[in-house]
């Protein structure tokens, strides 16, 4: 189709521009136009239309622009929400140097849960990031120090039987005495005591024994792996084209996304009934047990929940009038004074 022939509807370009808020690809969006109309031909448009669409929507924005819609859209967040968060620092000439925002969701999950930072960088950050942080406990990535073992060792005639040792070493000591011990005699017993990245591991093993860190609250984590899931999670909603504004707002799609799953989770877990693994009448007969005790506290539950509702909104009316019997007898005092 010659370009002077193809033409976007303004019906076209809006469902664009939401199917891109809702993060789908241009290619899907094309896809969808093509089973709508019955086929490539009926459009009068081509898939490289639809992604210039999106492509002049970014371009078309300002470094400025984009900041001042940035700092309007944290504002309007923050009427709807007054425990909503953020924070932004301003460089001289008054651009965007860095923003913080949190929201009530995951504030609540920070209080229950601790405060955890995961840096997945390919650059020279450990000094800066201790520089900038000199209280944070530091874990380096054991899942990829435990990877590089085969290329690292693998010029040594026994490197199979050196690398299931060490693996053994890092895992099962369960003190730090019993790691530097485990850690010395597999050293003499290979004779790898020359091996260079050894030694500089061997040096920094407080960043990177479980024994030494498990002390620690991580959340489970032990590597960047969770990062790596967490960016293609994120990479379904925003591209590396996204403006500042549209990667906020694909930040709070990503977040209901989440807590809609969480929830759907939730629901299959209360509802879903767990066949027992054996077919003992008495295993049965303690699940009916359970279940019954279960639907009885829970009705407790509901109940003291709604009488201390109860008295704490007739708490409020009692206030309410005495607050205003106070305020009459206040008025009064004042007249008979006059």
């Amino acid at each position: 189709m010659l370009k002077q022939y193809r033409v976007l509807s303004m019906f076209v370009r809006r469902t664009i521009e939401n199917n891109e808020e809702a993060g789908i690809r241009p290619s899907k969006t094309y896809q969808s136009f093509v089973v709508a109309a019955g086929s490539h031909w009926e459009l009068s448009f081509i898939e490289k239309d639809v992604r210039n669409c999106i492509t002049r929507k970014v371009w078309n924005v300002s470094k400025q622009d984009d900041a001042k819609e940035f700092r309007k859209y944290l504002l309007r967040l923050k009427e709807k929400n007054q425990n909503f968060f953020f924070e932004l620092s301003l460089d001289g000439d008054h651009s965007i140097k860095n923003a913080f925002w949190a929201d009530t969701r995951s504030k609540a999950a920070c209080e229950y849960f601790g405060d955890i930072v995961s840096f997945n960088t390919t650059y020279n950050t450990n000094r800066t990031i201790e520089m900038c942080m000199p209280t944070t406990i530091h874990w380096w990535c054991i899942w990829h120090i435990m990877k590089k073992i085969p290329s690292k060792l693998n010029g040594y005639k026994r490197h199979e039987e050196i690398e299931q040792e060490m693996s053994h070493v890092v895992w099962n000591s369960f003190t730090k005495d019993a790691f530097d011990r485990n850690w010395n005699n597999f050293i003499t017993k290979f004779g790898v005591g020359g091996n260079k990245w050894l030694s500089e591991l061997y040096k920094d093993h407080h960043l990177w024994i479980p024994v030494y860190l498990d002390h620690h609250f991580w959340v489970g984590m032990r590597s960047t792996q969770r990062c790596k899931s967490m960016h293609a999670f994120f990479n379904k909603f925003i591209t590396r084209n996204s403006s500042l504004i549209q990667f906020v707002k694909q930040y709070d799609n990503c977040l209901v996304s989440r807590g809609q799953r969480e929830r759907e989770f939730d629901a299959a877990d209360f509802y879903t009934v767990i066949p027992c693994a054996t077919k003992s009448a008495i295993v049965t007969q303690n699940i009916c047990e359970f279940t019954l005790e279960s639907e009885e506290l829970t009705g407790i539950l509901h109940w003291t929940f709604d009488n201390v509702m109860a008295e704490m909104q007739e708490y409020q009316a009692k206030s309410k009038r005495k607050s205003l019997l106070s305020h009459e007898e206040a008025r009064l005092s004042d007249v008979n004074k006059l």
